[in-house]
Parts: C-alpha cells; structure tokens; sequence
C-alpha cells in the first residue's frame, strides 16, 4: 500500500466540532498512532486527549506548546481548526513535519486572493518555499470542499465530452455549532443587511478553490468565478440549543460560486444550506452532494450519507450522532491520505496529485 512505515505517527491541532471527532477516529485508525494533542482552550490543557473528546484516557496530555509538538517528531500533523495559520504552517514544514488539514484549504487560491500576508508574499508561495526547505509535504481537504469535487472529476472518466459540470451541497448546517463561523457567514443577521452577500462570499471563499481543482483535472481554464445568494429569513424566532436566530434574520441560504472560461458558465458549486426550515423562502434540502454534468453522455449522481447499521446507531432522531457524522465526513478524507501524503515528494499537494489510494477508507480488522 505504502512504504511499509505504518503507523503513522500523528500530532492533532484542535478539538472544535471536526476536531473532536478526529481524535475519536484517528486512536481507532489502522494506519495511525495519535502521539500528541495541541490545543487552543487553555482549560483544555494538561487534560487527557480521551477524556476532552468524550472516550477513556488515551494516556496523553494536551499542550499549547508548539516546542512540544516540535520534540515528539511527529509523521504528520492534522490540523482541524476553522481558518489555515499560514505561519504555524511554514514553521512545522520546515521542522519536516508533513501537514494534511480541513482548515479551508484546497488549492490556496482563496488564500492568495483575499488574504494579505504580512511578508507580502502569496500563502502558497510561502507553504511551497517551507515544504522545501524541510522537505515536507502540505495537504488541504475536506468534504466540501474536497470529497464532493473529487467525486465529480471521478464521474467525468467516462465522458467523450464535458460541456458543464454542477456540484451542489443540499444540507441541514444546525450540526455544525460553530457560532463566529456562522456569523461570519452572515447568519444571525437581520436578512436586509446589505453586508451578509460579501461576507458570505468572503466567508466561504474557499469553494472558489474547489472551481479551480476540477478545472486542473479536467483541461479547462477559469477566467472569472461569479457569485449568487438567495437568503431565507426567519418566520419566527428560532432557538437551536447553542444559538438564537432573530425572527427576520438569516437561517437558510442558497449561494453560487460560477467558475466561467471565455465567459461562459462551465463548473458551478452550489451551497443550498439550512440552519432552521422556518424560513422565507425556504428550499427542499435533499442532505446530500448533488453532481449534475452535462456532456457526453450526461451523468447525474446524488451522493448520500446515512447513518451507520451498528447496533443501536441507526437512529436518525439522536442530534448528537447525526452530528458526529457530519464531522466524521468532513475530517476522515484528511486521516485517510495522510499515508500517501506521507510518501508523497515534498511540495504543496493538491488532490490532483495524490493517487486514488489516498481517497481510501480502510477495512478494520475488528470487523
């Protein structure tokens, strides 16, 4: 499969909604040994992995010390939190540790885009020189970003001719409680607000990303991405657990990355999300990732995501379990190509460059 080095030896970043999940998944991995956790909340520091995620002591403590995470020598780290820290980044690289992450990387174009580094440089110019100087290797995936795009440039093997290709996320959001990225996003705002358009666009600029991976796989050139929103406002006032969502303000959307080339129309992500089904207007999400090309022939392909069949866990009523697969989705494309990122030359790594084995899962022996 590999190099024979298995495991790798892991060093986490972050426990948020993806983060804590991870750790549950990377201690079960075939492939990994977790040997270390770093953590943002100080009242998380000194505490057992185990016990901050929910499951028994694992036997290591979690630190806010980057000299610590340095010294155990890690394979890789995996890096869960929101927003990439291109610095942190560049110093681990160049310590020859290998980096996969969620973080709203994919191919750093965003990045380059919207982001000032201090130094003036782009953020890939800055991870590639890194990668090089320790011979590293730096991964950014996801599910969507990341799986969903994989999975549309997969279904086009088959096309004499792609004339138009549409990837549509269709889900429920109250999972993921993460109140400032929702904010950021416009969410919780009144609907009217002529700002929510350009921070959503802002927000979630990393699909912009996405437009230009399926565009390198598949030989077209993106000249300009467009963007479209609809917002649903709040019928009523809407309690969700963890957050209040104002009667009027923002809990559903529909927004449109439209990647063009010569001006027309050819890769769209579309991002049809609900936070509450009490909104005006409101739209029949499908909770699943939607791809739609036409060509020839054309393919239509709806991917689901249900529960799993264990004993016990088939419940779709359980709020917490339905949200642990939304995690479990959005993190496990990263622990599952941490082998091949491993083996993989040193350079900033698309999902365009890794073989198909890096978008594996694994069979346990357990079962």
């Amino acid at each position: 499969m590999s190099s024979g080095r298995l495991p790798f030896r892991v060093f986490q970043f972050a426990t948020g909604n993806v983060g804590t999940e991870m750790v549950r998944k990377t201690v079960q991995h075939p492939d990994l040994e977790l040997v270390g956790l770093y953590c943002y909340s100080k009242e998380k520091v000194g505490r057992d992995a185990g016990e901050i995620v929910g499951i028994e002591p694992i036997g290591i403590e979690a630190t806010n010390r980057i000299e610590d995470v340095l010294a155990a020598k890690p394979d890789c780290v995996t890096f869960f939190g929101v927003w990439p820290d291109v610095d942190l980044f560049c110093r681990l690289l160049e310590a020859g540790i290998n980096i996969v992450t969620t973080s709203d990387w994919i191919t750093g174009h965003a990045r380059n885009v919207n982001f000032t580094h201090s130094s003036g440089k782009k953020a890939t110019e800055l991870i590639e020189a890194a990668c090089r100087r320790g011979g590293a290797t730096f991964y950014g995936t996801g599910m969507n970003p990341g799986l969903a795009q994989i999975l549309a440039i997969v279904n086009t093997a088959g096309l004499s001719r792609i004339d138009h290709i549409t990837v549509t996320e269709t889900v429920d959001v109250s999972c993921h409680r993460s109140v400032e990225t929702w904010k950021r996003h416009g969410y919780g705002r009144p609907v009217e607000d002529p700002e929510i358009p350009q921070m959503f666009k802002a927000g979630a600029t990393v699909f912009v990303d996405s437009i230009h991976l399926i565009a390198d796989c598949c030989g077209v050139e993106i000249d300009d991405v467009d963007f479209e929103i609809q917002l649903g406002a709040c019928t009523e006032k809407v309690d969700l657990g963890w957050w209040v969502l104002p009667k009027g303000s923002v809990g559903a959307s529909l927004a449109k990355y439209i990647g063009k080339a010569k001006g027309e129309p050819k890769i769209e992500v579309h991002l049809e999300w609900q936070m509450t089904p009490k909104t005006q207007p409101k739209w029949n999400v499908q909770n699943c990732y939607l791809i739609a090309i036409r060509g020839n022939p054309q393919i239509m392909n709806r991917h689901m995501i249900l529960p799993a069949m264990d004993s016990g866990q088939m419940d779709w009523s359980n709020p917490a379990y339905m949200a642990s697969i939304g995690m479990t989705i959005t993190g496990m494309p990263a622990l599952n190509a941490i082998a091949s990122v491993c083996d993989a030359k040193p350079g900033l790594m698309t999902s365009a460059d890794l073989p198909l084995r890096a978008f594996a899962g694994r069979f346990h022996q357990s079962r």
